[in-house]
């Protein structure tokens, strides 16, 4: 594959963060899983948000990751009022956080609108060009919708685009140095993100070192499996890392933080 040298118009800009924390939110109101209290949703994203703060990370990312089985498109207008209560308690309380959002399963017109009106600065797109198979059936991607309401919006906010996302099986052998090129370079993405097969899984290593000699311009992020053991290695390769289950108390993804295991984290990645 030919080596991308040279830097893409939408790459520039502030830098995108060198570690986000994850905020994995408790299930929202109209999910399953709800337990009736919407202030335990905000008390628990407000704790895990000045967790991150305390040692140091400057950008987290909020996810609606109790709200099983997701939505394979549009999520209801209960989870993007949820979610933006959410985001501006955390502003309110973390000013100088950097905060993201990722809306499951792939509602990027909501993530836009949501950071849009709070001021978050960048999106997750799980599927953001071409199309896979999921446990939410086949998802296509996003780029053409999310990236003209951006332009209309007149919003500030980074895409970070998945490539090959996990929980996913890509279609008629769209790989992921397909992807990474298509999601820059025709989708205007601002960085890629490449991750496991599953959530807290380890991104391969011989796929992120073919990645970062193939389009050595782009920005690309580690979307899970991040650890204090592999970390070091990960960033040789990668811009920055997503970190989350590795850091949860118990290795429990739905857990609150462990600061232990967060802070040997951060020490493995400096």
């Amino acid at each position: 594959m030919k080596k991308r040298s040279e830097p893409e118009k939408n790459m520039a800009g502030s830098p995108i963060p060198k570690i986000i924390g994850m905020i994995h939110l408790l299930p929202l109101p109209g999910s399953p899983l709800y337990e009736g209290s919407m202030d335990a949703v905000v008390d628990r994203a407000t704790e895990d948000c000045l967790t991150y703060g305390k040692f140091g990370i400057d950008a987290a990312m909020v996810e609606n990751f109790g709200d099983v089985p997701f939505s394979r498109s549009e999520v209801p207008p209960v989870t993007v009022s949820s979610m933006t209560r959410v985001v501006t308690r955390l502003r309110e309380v973390s000013p100088g956080m950097q905060l993201g959002v990722n809306v499951l399963r792939n509602d990027s017109i909501s993530a836009i609108s949501i950071a849009a009106a709070t001021g978050a600065k960048f999106i997750r797109v799980n599927v953001f060009v071409g199309a896979v198979l999921t446990d939410q059936g086949i998802i296509e991607g996003k780029a053409f919708e999310t990236i003209r309401l951006r332009r209309s919006l007149g919003a500030d906010v980074k895409v970070l685009a998945d490539v090959d996302v996990k929980h996913s099986t890509t279609i008629a052998g769209y790989g992921t140095g397909m992807q990474t090129a298509d999601a820059v370079e025709r989708g205007l993405a601002d960085a890629v993100i490449v991750s496991g097969k599953r959530t807290g899984s380890p991104v391969e290593m011989e796929l992120l070192a073919d990645l970062r000699n193939d389009f050595p311009a782009v920005r690309i992020l580690v979307g899970s499996g991040a650890n204090a053991r592999n970390v070091e290695k990960l960033l040789k390769h990668a811009d920055g890392v997503i970190v989350g289950t590795s850091v949860k108390k118990g290795g429990i993804t739905s857990n609150p933080i462990d600061e232990n295991l967060l802070e040997k984290f951060l020490k493995a990645a400096i």
